[in-house]
């Protein structure tokens, strides 16, 4: 969504009339009202192409209106219709401040900062669950208006911007029916980054370049404030100067830099030097100071405003100019402040409320209860609130009862005047919070008691039991879920859990909130998205940043970070789901085998999944009408089309794997053989020529993986491979036997034997036929049965891929026993392997799965398609 949507995060409350009040000036300002941009713009002649930023519309002309502070470009007819806040004012905007989610800095095309404007010409941030964009030296200046995706323990309510600008219930817009909604998460998330919370890997970042060593660091910042727009000056004449804005920028050594003329006055100053940090206040409550390194270490500022002449009417600069000053608030006998009520039901967005030298944490409190409607409940229920409205981080720090409020602007101040302007207060009521932090840990032995998890976690973590208890067990996949009551412990056992290793095994561990199932609307049917980034063309790092932006980013799962357990048990209590999984077909295989073992753990037991194909051949998803593979389509239609989708049902088989000969390294043959392994299989199994092709594929996957990056170039090895098994023969059919449904079927001269599950193999290729047989009856993939079918080797195979020729076919059946006379190639659903001597039992897997095909009924118009985009995201982006 354009900056349209973003100018709706914050909302801006209108003031009412000033309410008298023991002598004091008070302003109660109304939940709801118009929006203030607070823009300064001036008219500007362009030079070089320019778009609006309000329209997108190419500026025709050489006239534009840009904002002096963040140079926001508009049309003149566009002016009296912008509503996107100016940087100098967005953070007063934000009802309940929610921190971005940045990883590493790197380079994103076509966009533009969200802070001053410009293009992302060098290395940026990008926050991971909204679509802001930010320089590394501007991410300070970062509004805390992030989409707000859960509670964390003491919210009852779902969105940050929404409360105000729009109806109290957000209604989501188009994808309202899959979104899982914010108010029904619940995230105990202090110590934790929101990189934990949403489970995402600080190394997937889109179009970066590795070679650039960029720090998050405003050191040396490069954007030069300029004041005179006088082209005709030359540089002699202009001087740049470092500003700092406190005492804490000082320290960091963090400057903005500012081009002034030689002759500028110290007002003129000032004022360039509030614009560089986006400050909007009246430039006569500020002052400029030198610095020097005596003044760091004294703390002892020389104040040059403070001479004998009037320096307002004579120049800052002398013959000895120093190049760094500092910006400082000048003292105040008495201000204005806001105070926020929070999550108090009061009607009212805050409190303006003034306070003098004697005003403390509790008499502010006791003034402001009155006006909240409180006056009858006691002082000691409530407590004042600090909180910095940080980019990365949202402080909280709650203020002592007789901290006097005067003290504590004037601190904040000296440290930071910009922090000054990102600083709120909360009245808050007193309440006791029950800290619930869940930890989903795998990678432990499987088949153990819930005990022995404990003591083994006692072990390799030294939990403390008092604090930390198992709550759910997966047995057969070595994962167990802890809760923990402690944010220090839930910490502390996160990070240690990275370096441990069990049995040579290393430990994983998840943030998962909690869905409170009972807080989700009767029609809802939230999708629960797994992206596998290896996949294919390496397509789903997009596709994770696309589906947490369209979405809750807590119903999007990395699967390369603890497979689909994880996000199975975050769903468990959810009466009705569905499941999207973005990857190949041996992804598609992955979690719908998850999905089989513990079913009976879901409330939703037979969720249908849908697929979005990232694989190479993506034989499933060409049957179910998802095509050949991504490439690039809007994520947006892409939900859509999940959203319409057909339920269809779908076979699924289990395959016995008992060989003969004993374990690998076994002593003089007198180990017993190896027990049997059993495989899940979806789509087809092939023995022969067709898994050694695969094999093969697989070992040079193994050996160049940075080369397979691409389906056009893994195709190309697999026709590589082909060529060169041409010459080679093979008599498969004298080395296995094979028995359908209890009756012995003789097999033709082959050399390679394919089960089939669908109607596509090897990309899409119809190994089956299309010819009637009165043989067999005609194949679906929930008949449960499948077709058998030989090829004679790699040019029977080409030409079934061509289309020219299909297989032959052999048996239908539901019950099938290979023996294997020698070690042969083996793969099931792409995964190849050589299997030894023994044998082969295939079987129906139990029940059914469902999954979704994608409808045939003809797309929307793309202008309404367009229309009702902008309604869903305008609204369901995880909560604005």
């Amino acid at each position: 969504m354009a900056d349209g949507t973003r100018s709706l995060r914050g909302g801006s409350p209108a003031s009412s009339p000033v309410l008298g009040g023991r002598g004091r000036s008070v302003v109660v300002a109304a939940a709801g009202g118009s929006t203030l941009p607070g823009h300064g713009f001036r008219r500007v002649t362009l030079t070089k192409p320019t778009f609006c930023h309000y329209c997108t519309d190419f500026i025709w002309g050489l006239a534009g209106y840009q904002c002096e502070v963040c140079n926001f470009m508009s049309h003149e007819k566009c002016l009296k219709n912008v509503k996107i806040p100016c940087s100098c004012i967005a953070p007063s905007l934000v009802r309940v401040p929610v921190a971005h989610c940045f990883g590493s800095p790197g380079h994103y095309k076509k966009k533009f900062c969200t802070v001053c404007r410009k293009s992302l010409d060098s290395p940026a941030f990008r926050c991971e669950v909204c679509e802001l964009h930010v320089h590394t030296d501007c991410i300070l200046f970062a509004c805390s208006d992030c989409r707000q995706c859960h509670q964390d323990g003491h919210q009852d309510h779902a969105h940050a911007a929404c409360y105000i600008v729009v109806t109290p219930e957000c209604t989501f817009g188009r994808l309202r029916n899959m979104i899982l909604p914010p108010s029904c998460v619940q995230l105990f998330s202090r110590n934790f980054s929101k990189l934990h919370c949403f489970r995402i890997s600080e190394n997937l970042q889109t179009e970066t370049d590795e070679d650039d060593d960029v720090e998050g660091s405003t050191q040396g910042s490069a954007k030069d404030i300029q004041i005179s727009t006088d082209s005709s000056k030359q540089n002699f004449s202009k001087q740049t100067l470092k500003i700092f804005d406190g005492n804490d920028a000082v320290k960091r050594n963090q400057f903005r830099l500012i081009s002034v003329p030689r002759i500028a006055k110290n007002e003129e100053v000032v004022e360039a030097a509030l614009r560089a940090y986006y400050i909007n206040d009246d430039q006569q409550e500020y002052e400029l100071q030198t610095f020097t390194q005596q003044a760091l270490l004294s703390d002892d500022v020389i104040n040059r405003n403070n001479a004998a002449e009037d320096s307002n009417l004579g120049s800052v600069f002398r013959e000895s100019v120093p190049e760094a000053w500092i910006i400082r608030a000048k003292p105040k006998d008495e201000e204005v402040i806001r105070i926020y009520p929070a999550w108090l039901k009061v009607g009212m967005a805050y409190v303006s409320l003034r306070v003098n030298k004697d005003s403390t944490t509790q008499t502010v409190i006791k003034e402001v209860l009155p006006l909240l409607g409180r006056q009858t409940e006691c002082l000691q229920n409530f407590k004042l609130v600090e909180v910095l409205m940080g980019s990365k981080q949202v402080q909280r720090m709650i203020l002592d009862n007789h901290e006097l409020i005067l003290n504590r602007l004037k601190d904040i101040r000296k440290t930071s005047i910009r922090q000054m302007n990102q600083t709120r207060f909360y009245i808050v009521e007193n309440s006791k919070s029950i800290v619930r932090v869940n930890l989903f840990v795998s990678g432990l032995p499987p088949q153990l008691s819930p005990e022995e998890y404990t003591n083994i976690l006692k072990d390799e973590l030294a939990i403390k039991t008092n604090v930390v208890s198992v709550s759910h067990v997966y047995q057969a996949q070595g994962a167990v879920v802890l809760e923990i009551s402690c944010f220090s412990e839930a910490e502390r056992i996160y990070m240690l859990v990275k370096d441990t290793t069990v049995n040579d095994k290393p430990l994983n561990a998840v943030v998962i909130p909690e869905v409170m199932a009972s807080k989700i609307p009767q029609n809802c049917c939230p999708l629960l998205v797994f992206v596998n980034p290896k996949s294919g063309g390496l397509k789903g790092r997009d596709l994770l940043y696309s589906f947490r932006k369209l979405l809750n980013p807590h119903q999007v799962f990395e699967l390369t970070n603890g497979g689909p357990l994880p996000g199975l048990h975050m769903f468990s209590k959810v009466p009705s789901f569905r499941v999207l999984v973005c990857g190949g077909d041996g992804t598609v295989g992955w979690v719908l085998g998850a999905l089989e073992e513990i079913r009976h753990k879901l409330v939703c037991a037979e969720p249908s999944v849908a697929i979005l194909p990232l694989g190479t051949g993506n034989d499933l998803g060409r049957v179910l009408r998802w095509g050949a593979g991504y490439s690039g389509e809007d994520p947006y239609s892409i939900l859509v089309s999940v959203d319409e989708a057909d339920d269809v049902l779908m076979d699924r088989w289990t395959i016995l794997l008992d060989a003969d000969e004993p374990a690998e390294g076994a002593m003089n043959g007198m180990a017993e053989p190896e027990p049997p392994k059993i495989v899940q299989m979806n789509n087809y199994c092939g023995l022969g020529i067709d898994a050694e092709l695969s094999l093969d594929f697989h070992h040079a996957r193994e050996e160049e993986p940075g080369k397979f990056n691409s389906r056009f170039h893994n195709k190309g090895v697999y026709v590589k491979v082909g060529l060169q098994k041409i010459s080679h023969t093979r008599n498969l059919h004298k080395d296995i036997k094979l028995q359908v449904d209890q009756h012995e079927v003789e097999l033709p001269s082959i050399e390679g034997l394919i089960f089939i599950n669908i109607p596509s193999w090897g990309s899409g290729a119809d190994l089956w036929g299309s010819e009637s047989d009165n043989r067999f009856e005609k194949p679906r993939i929930d008949d449960g049965l499948l077709e058998v079918v030989g090829v004679t080797g790699v040019v029977h195979m080409g030409q079934v891929q061509g289309g020219f020729r299909s297989g032959i076919r052999i048996a239908q059946g539901s019950y099938f026993r290979v023996t294997l006379l020698k070690p042969i190639p083996v793969q099931v659903d792409g995964e190849p392997w050589i299997q030894a001597p023994g044998q082969i039992i295939i079987s129906a897997a139990g029940p059914k799965v469902r999954m979704l095909k994608k409808s045939k009924q003809k797309q929307k118009k793309t202008g309404s398609l367009r229309e009702t985009r902008v309604d869903s995201t305008s609204g369901s982006e995880g909560g604005r």
